[in-house]
Formats: structure tokens, C-alpha cells, sequence
């Protein structure tokens, strides 16, 4: 199996209101996505060549009039990420833990900060503002972000809040209503829920920067060759080394439809936490 996979990450369109994008410049190349999350490290890494890339992630966004989400640091290849994003012109929203702010926010804040109460809360918060998610390297924090989009993405996990009686309605709300690329229903719902509905299969595009992911990528193999992670679930991940090369693919990504689970109760709690601290900078 290859170690970079084919074709990469449908996005829909946010489903709750958020900041509005910030301007671009006129020769900027419009995107199909309004924001693209990105996990990184808060650490800046050995080589010259990761911080050189989350510079040219940064660019690329705003080239293409993409903001940026992504875990709220001021540090690392974070703070490179946001401040190219930002100094673009476009808008940043970061979402840390408050017990984080003090190690990982120094100066002042980029952009948007919204503090929340725990790292649970912070990947919720995140995947809900995002169109498309990138992966810079990273270390553990980043890894586990990464997994866990990953394995939402397997899982088709979305929430039905709607009382509405019309299937119409109902249906619509499965199909419309995209976070994290997948479909999240509406419905007042308080129990587990199994049903048939139309699932994005969606993609998570890694930033291969000098190889970074490839033991990762071989890893996946492996567990596909051994019967692990089934080979559909193989195409969730995408890679390229170059952030340009990586946007594209995830802008030219084709949305495929299969039969999934609609999920309530177990949904993450607080998928849409509230916030109760918002800092925000010119």
C-alpha cells in the first residue's frame, strides 16, 4: 500500500454562525472552504524545514482566502501558522484551555482566542468552525487531534436536535448541516439513535514535511494489511509535502456518500460548548 493517500478532504459548510472572514488581497485565489483547522506542535521542531512549512501553510490560507482554526498558542509552529495567517489578512480563531494559556499564549493574543474549560472541549470547539483539517508535525497533543478527527470521520458521528416532523426536513437537516465533514442532524433526540443516512466520507490531509508522517502512514498500512483498519478507512488520510500541493488535493476532493450510523447521545457532551471567555485583537 502507498504511504500517502489518494484523494483528500470534502468540507460543508459551517452550520453555526461564527466571526466573520477576515479581507484579503486582490490577487488572492478564492477557496471552496472558509476555514481549515490546523493541528500543529507548540514546539517549533529541530529542522528549519518544519517551521519553514507552517509559514507556507500560512500563506497558502491566505492566498486562497481561507482563515484559520486552530489550538490557540502563540508558540511553536502555532504562533508561525497564525502570525502568517494573520498578518495576511485573514482571520484567526484560536481555541485553548485556560489552564494552557499561561505556558503556550505569550505577548499578545492572534486574533480571536476563545478560552475554554479542557482539551475535550477545545477539539469540539475546533472541528465546529472548521471546513477541512491539516495536520503540521507534531507531538503527542497533535497526534491525538489527529486520531480523533480521524476516527469521527469513520464513525459518521453527528447529532439529531429537530422536532420537526416532516421527513423533508429531517432530511435535509442530516445532509445540510456539516461540521468536522460529517453531517450533524437536528433533532431533540436524547437516546442513541441507529438510522440510515447519507455519510460524508471525508479526508484529514497531513503536511508531510521531510518524511514527518511517514512512519505514521506505514503504521496505517500496517494495521489495514493486518485487518485492523479497513481499507475504505485507509482513504480518510491524504498527504503531500508541500502546502500547496495539500491544499489542492483537499480543494479538489469529490465528497463520496455511504450508509452510516446517526449518533446522539453518544456524541461528544457539549459539542458546542459555551464559552466562557473570548479575547480578541485587532
Amino acid at each position: 500500500m502507498e504511504a500517502a493517500a489518494e484523494r483528500s478532504a470534502g468540507a460543508g459548510a459551517a452550520a453555526t454562525a461564527a466571526p466573520e472572514s477576515g479581507g484579503g488581497g486582490a490577487g488572492e485565489r478564492r477557496s471552496r472552504f472558509r476555514r481549515i483547522c490546523v493541528y500543529c506542535g507548540s514546539a517549533k521542531g529541530r529542522k528549519a524545514s518544519y517551521q519553514d512549512a507552517a509559514v507556507e501553510l500560512g500563506k497558502e490560507l491566505v492566498e486562497r482566502g481561507i482563515d484559520l482554526v486552530y489550538g490557540g498558542g502563540s508558540i511553536g509552529l502555532m504562533g508561525l501558522v497564525s502570525h502568517a495567517v494573520h498578518d495576511g489578512g485573514r482571520h484567526v480563531i484560536g481555541v485553548i484551555p485556560k489552564s494552557l494559556m499561561p505556558r503556550e499564549v505569550t505577548g499578545e493574543p492572534v486574533g480571536e482566542v476563545r478560552a475554554v474549560s479542557g482539551m475535550h472541549e477545545r477539539k469540539a470547539e475546533m472541528a465546529r468552525f472548521a471546513d477541512a483539517f491539516i495536520a503540521l508535525p507534531g507531538g503527542y497533543g497533535t497526534l491525538e487531534e489527529l486520531l480523533e478527527v480521524i476516527t469521527w470521520a469513520q464513525l459518521g458521528i453527528h447529532k439529531k436536535p429537530d422536532s420537526d416532523p416532516s421527513w423533508i426536513h429531517v432530511f435535509r437537516g442530516m445532509l445540510v448541516f456539516y461540521h468536522a465533514g460529517f453531517p450533524l442532524l437536528l433533532s431533540n433526540a436524547h437516546s442513541l439513535l441507529l438510522a440510515l443516512t447519507a455519510l460524508n466520507i471525508y479526508q484529514v490531509g497531513l503536511l508531510n514535511v521531510d518524511g514527518f508522517y511517514d512512519p505514521f502512514l506505514s503504521f496505517i498500512d500496517m494495521a489495514v494489511s493486518e485487518g485492523f483498519i479497513a481499507e475504505d478507512a485507509r482513504r480518510i488520510i491524504i498527504s503531500a509535502p508541500t502546502a500547496r500541493e495539500l491544499v489542492l488535493k483537499l480543494e479538489e476532493y469529490v465528497p463520496e456518500y455511504e450508509v452510516g450510523l446517526v449518533w446522539d447521545d453518544q456524541m461528544p457532551h457539549s459539542f458546542a460548548p459555551d464559552l466562557e471567555t473570548r479575547i480578541t485583537s485587532s
